[in-house]
C-alpha cells in the first residue's frame, strides 16, 4: 500500500484543543484555530517562527534554561512525552498548561512533533478578593495539574499545606473548574464555630429550636445544594462535631437543629488543614473514618520556600491590590525581587503579601527597591526575636524607632492604621475593605480583632 500523505494544517485542525506542529529545528509548521483563539496569535504570524518564541517569549529553547521541554526527548527517542509548562498569549499574559508531544511521521519519513496543549489556568482566571493562583515552578505546576484533574471528579478533596499557602484559593479553583461552577461555593471556618453553633450554622435550625431562635434558619449545607462546601481548617473540629459531619457525608441526609424532617443535599466537600491530619488520627484527635471519607483525593500545596522562582511573577501580581488600595502604582526593582528570593517565608504567600504592603507604605515614587525590602525583612526578623524574649514595651519601641524608615510601633502599627483608614473610606463595609486589601473577610476579621478595630 502506498503511504498516505496528510496535510499538516489539516492534521492540526482535526484537534479541538490547542495543537501545534513543530519540526526538528523548533520551527512552527501549523497551528489550529483553538491555538489561535487561546493564545491570540494567527497561523500566518506563527508559521516559520521558533516555538519557544511564540509560546514562551524566549530567545532560546526551553531546555537550555533548565525547563522541561518535550522537544529534545521526542526527536532523540521518537516517543510521546508530556510535561507541565507556562505559555504566554499575544498580550504576554501567563497561562499554566500541560503539554503532550506526539511523534508524527511524514510520507517521506521525516519526523515532526505534534504538541497538544491542555490549559490548567489562564490569564482570565477569576480573582478571589483580588487574588489568584500564580506561578511557573515545577512544584506549583504539578499542584495545579492535580487540582485540574480532581476538579472533574465528585469525590471529597483534602487540601493540605502550611498556613498562607493559598488553600482557600485552591478550593475556589477546584470549584470553578468543576461541573458545579455555576452553583454556590460556601465556606465554613472551623476555627470560629463553637460546638453549639456548628450544627445551627451548617445544618440550620427550626423555629424555637433554642432560646432566641424566633424563625427558621437555612444552614450552609442546604444553601450549597448542587455546589461546593469548603471546610477550612477541618482539623480543628472537636470530635463531637466530626461525628455529625461524618453522618451527613455518608448518607447525604441531615436534620435542622430542633427539626424532625430529614433533608437531602447534593454537596461536594472540599476540606483544608495546616495540620498533619494523620498524626491527629494517631493521637485520637481526629476520627479515622472521617479522615478516609474526606481524603479520597488529597493534594499538598507547596510552601513558598519550595517555589522561590515564582516570586518574580507572584510578587508583581500581589502588588496589584496593594496599588489599588493605596491609589498609587507600585513596582519592584529587579534588585528587590532578587532580595525577596533569598527569604524563606515561614508565613508563605500571605507573608509575602504583607511584606509588599509594608514596603509600599515606605516607598516614595512607586518604586520599591531592595533597600526598603531589606529594612522590612530585618524588622520581621527582630519581631520574631521579640516573640521569644521577655522585653519591655519601651525597649521594643526603642528598637523599632532606631530602624530606618520604620516609625511608631512597627509593622503591625502601620497595618492597623491602614486598615482603620480603609474602614473609614468604605464606611465600615468589611467586604469592600477585604477586597481592597486582597484578603478574605475571615482574615480581615482576625486582623480587626488583633488590632482591636471592631
Amino acid at each position: 500500500m502506498a503511504p498516505v500523505s496528510i496535510d499538516l494544517q489539516s492534521l492540526a485542525d482535526s484537534h479541538e484543543q490547542p495543537f501545534v506542529i513543530i519540526d526538528r529545528d523548533y520551527r512552527v509548521l501549523a497551528i489550529n484555530a483553538a491555538y489561535e483563539k487561546t493564545f491570540g496569535v494567527s497561523n500566518d504570524d506563527a508559521v516559520g517562527l521558533p516555538c519557544y518564541k511564540i509560546s514562551h517569549n524566549n530567545d532560546a529553547p526551553c531546555h537550555e534554561s533548565g525547563e522541561d521541554c518535550p522537544h529534545a526527548n521526542l526527536f532523540e527517542i521518537g516517543k510521546t512525552d508530556s510535561c507541565l509548562h507556562v505559555h504566554f498569549d499575544a498580550d504576554h499574559r501567563m497561562c499554566q498548561v500541560r503539554v503532550t508531544a506526539h511523534p508524527l511521521r511524514g510520507s517521506n519519513g521525516e519526523l515532526y512533533m505534534g504538541e497538544l496543549i491542555q490549559q490548567l489556568s489562564g490569564p482570565d482566571e477569576r480573582r478571589i478578593n483580588g487574588r489568584r493562583m500564580v506561578g511557573k515552578s515545577t512544584p506549583f505546576l504539578a499542584c495545579m495539574d492535580q487540582m485540574k484533574m480532581v476538579a472533574a471528579a465528585q469525590a471529597p478533596v483534602l487540601l493540605q499545606g502550611e498556613t498562607g499557602t493559598g488553600k482557600e484559593l485552591a478550593a475556589h479553583f477546584i470549584h470553578s473548574n468543576s461541573m458545579r461552577r455555576e452553583q454556590p461555593f460556601l465556606t465554613v471556618d472551623c476555627t470560629v464555630l463553637t460546638e453549639s453553633l456548628f450544627e445551627a450554622e451548617v445544618f440550620g435550625h427550626a423555629r424555637g429550636a433554642f432560646t432566641g431562635s424566633v424563625g427558621e434558619r437555612t444552614g450552609l449545607f442546604e444553601q450549597a445544594d448542587g455546589g461546593t462546601l469548603f471546610l477550612d481548617e477541618v482539623g480543628e473540629l472537636p470530635l463531637s462535631q466530626q461525628a455529625k459531619l461524618l453522618r451527613v457525608l455518608e448518607t447525604g441526609q441531615y436534620r435542622r437543629v430542633g427539626g424532625k424532617k430529614t433533608r437531602n443535599a447534593d454537596v461536594r466537600i472540599v476540606c483544608a488543614t495546616n495540620r498533619h491530619l494523620w498524626e491527629s488520627v494517631s493521637a485520637g484527635q481526629f476520627r479515622e473514618d472521617l479522615y478516609y471519607r474526606i481524603a479520597c483525593l488529597s493534594i499538598r500545596l507547596p510552601a513558598l520556600r519550595e517555589r522561590l522562582d515564582d516570586i518574580e511573577i507572584l510578587a508583581p501580581d500581589l502588588l496589584g491590590p496593594v496599588s489599588q488600595s493605596m491609589n498609587q502604582k507600585f513596582k519592584l526593582t529587579l534588585a528587590a525581587i532578587e532580595r525577596l528570593k533569598l527569604y524563606d517565608y515561614p508565613g508563605n504567600v500571605r507573608e509575602l503579601r504583607n511584606i509588599l504592603f509594608i514596603a509600599a507604605t515606605h516607598s516614595s515614587g512607586g518604586d520599591i527597591d531592595n533597600v526598603v525590602i531589606e529594612t522590612v525583612l530585618q524588622q520581621l526578623a527582630h519581631g520574631r526575636q521579640h516573640q521569644h524574649q521577655e522585653a519591655t514595651v519601651e525597649s521594643r519601641q526603642a528598637e523599632t524607632a532606631s530602624r530606618p524608615g520604620m516609625t511608631g510601633n512597627g509593622l503591625h502599627d502601620v497595618e492597623a492604621k491602614h486598615i482603620s483608614a480603609l474602614l473609614q473610606q468604605h464606611h465600615d463595609n468589611r467586604k469592600q475593605v477585604a477586597a481592597a486589601l486582597g484578603i478574605s473577610e475571615r482574615t480581615l476579621y482576625r486582623k480587626l480583632k488583633r488590632y482591636n478595630l471592631n
